[in-house]
């Protein structure tokens, strides 16, 4: 599955990750005053670089990225996903 840059700021803003600017774009998700989990982008327009490792660091299989992206995986199921996974 390919991550355009305009999906992943979508997915930012969806779940409420706090953004910071570097030389790449850092995104993470505070939970009850923990980062639960951290991820970033490249300045890059178009496909993103390092895809795969974008979805791992989010916590997500292909299918609940997709969802993500898709507008049909709700931030409070992504948390149950975290928590069924164990990170919450």
């Amino acid at each position: 599955m390919t991550i355009k840059s305009y999906e992943f700021d979508k997915l930012v803003g969806k779940f409420g990750l706090k953004t910071r600017e570097s030389g790449d774009k850092l995104a993470w998700l505070e939970y009850d005053g923990k980062i639960v989990v951290r991820t970033s982008r490249s300045h890059k327009k178009g496909d993103l670089p390092m895809q795969n490792s974008i979805r791992k660091q989010l916590k997500l299989n292909e299918n609940q990225l997709r969802d993500a992206i898709g507008c049909t995986l709700s931030f409070e199921q992504y948390i149950e996903i975290l928590r069924t996974k164990g990170i919450i």
